[in-house]
């Protein structure tokens, strides 16, 4: 297990076969460009082009991104199903490790030049494409939660048997559809070549340009921007500064904003083949557009502002906490129900997370795994062994401030919501 001593990230070596592939890919179409040019090809060879495109493009953005890496709503059987093959059609790796995790991985961490696979610190040319030539070790990985993909038969399968899958449906299917318009050669240019490159770079547009270029209306903590041409492209992903908020199903709470990948899971939802969808609470997306329409006005008028920002603390401060002793607060915990309450401790302050296990981001068997248990003697024996699940706890402000994961502002300012009291250190001494 991965702790605050062990925060790198192991050496990396080139990875020869999935560069090799990336960069044939390319100069294959761009050979198939010169003997097969947009002007000589059947309109039904382009159409299946854009066809293709769209559909494996909707797929990981539904299905890997939405679905499986936030689990931002829940599926049928059958729509996994079609999202997982249609995925796999995009070759950008299965949804159970190459891509997900790797996602989940990239928002513990977001612009981390260590532990983020595309952080755009590292430049724009490493975060669009760079990270694919090498195969790192990412030591934090072993942290995500991934029982959820673990346990999805539809997420085994595709990772089992993904390179078939991957094969058949990005590069013989096309070409073999081609056929009915007498077009084969075209539709192997077109069909698998030109529309897995425009697959793969309007993904990779997310990574990079996403975090280079646009507006960030909800937070400026990292990179992510909302950017309506990169929206247009990915079917709706455009709208990156929106993360801020990740659990959320949609890319941006207006109605307006463009987003096909948001109305498809609600259509999907009205037909009941999609449930469970989650969304940010407008009092968290209005306070954070507020406050950066506050930060915004710094430059022109800093000593307003800095008296507001002043008002805001002390409302905060206000809040008053008990402070329990240890039998206080197990009390508390063994009160909820016949499975206790989930409470984490950090910095020396109790937090009720019980009502938020369905919201967090990171899966509520996470917030489990750090929360204090309604402990037996037996359970304080275990401690005493050495037991790593029931010391979990105890690192709970680690994980919580950069650890596990790097927590907005918004996170933070949800977490002080959930206070119920303030904990004798001494007492918690006794149990660290």
């Amino acid at each position: 297990m991965v702790t605050a001593d062990q925060p790198r990230t192991s050496a990396s070596g080139i990875w020869w076969a999935n560069g090799t592939f990336f960069v044939l890919m390319h100069v294959a179409a761009a050979i198939g460009i010169y003997y097969y040019p947009v002007w000589s090809v059947p309109r039904a060879t382009l159409a299946l082009c854009f066809v293709v495109f769209q559909l494996a493009e909707l797929s990981i953005t539904v299905g890997y991104h939405r679905l499986y890496s936030h689990r931002a709503f829940r599926a049928a059987f059958g729509i996994r199903l079609v999202l997982a093959i249609l995925g796999a059609s995009a070759m950008q790796g299965s949804i159970k490790w190459y891509r997900c995790l790797r996602h989940r991985l990239h928002h513990r961490f977001t612009d981390d030049p260590v532990h983020d696979p595309y952080a755009a610190t590292r430049g724009l040319l490493w975060s669009h494409m760079g990270w694919i030539f090498f195969k790192r070790q990412y030591e934090r990985m072993e942290l995500l939660d991934r029982d959820d993909l673990d346990n999805d038969p539809v997420v085994r399968v595709q990772h089992k048997y993904y390179v078939p899958l991957a094969l058949t449906f990005g590069m013989i299917i096309p070409p073999i559809i081609g056929t009915l318009w007498k077009d084969t050669c075209g539709s192997l240019v077109w069909g698998t070549l030109v529309a897995r490159l425009l697959i793969w770079h309007s993904t990779f547009l997310v990574n990079s340009l996403a975090h280079w270029d646009g507006l960030q209306p909800y937070s400026d903590e990292n990179t992510s921007k909302s950017n309506l041409l990169l929206a247009l492209l990915t079917c709706g992903e455009g709208n990156h500064n929106f993360h801020a908020f990740p659990h959320d199903y949609r890319s941006g709470p207006d109605p307006l904003d463009w987003d096909p990948s948001k109305w498809t899971i609600i259509l999907l939802h009205k037909l009941d083949l999609a449930w469970g969808l989650k969304r940010a609470r407008g009092q968290d997306v209005d306070e954070a557009v507020a406050y950066m329409l506050q930060k915004e006005r710094e430059h022109r008028m800093p000593q307003l502002t800095e008296v507001a920002s002043e008002k805001g603390e002390e409302n905060v401060e206000r809040r008053q906490y008990e402070t329990w002793s240890w039998t206080q607060l197990m009390d508390y915990v063994r009160d909820g129900s016949s499975l206790g309450r989930c409470v984490v401790i950090i910095d020396g302050c109790a937090f009720d997370v019980t009502g938020y296990l369905g919201e967090h981001p990171g899966g509520a068997a996470l917030l489990c795994k750090y929360s204090i248990r309604a402990r037996t003697e037996n359970a304080r024996t275990k401690e005493e062994d050495g037991d790593s699940e029931t010391h979990l706890w105890k690192q709970a402000h680690w994980a919580f401030h950069g650890g596990l994961n790097v927590h907005s502002r918004a996170a933070k300012r949800r977490l002080q919501e959930l206070m119920i009291a303030r904990v004798g250190m001494g007492e918690v001494g006794d149990y660290i």
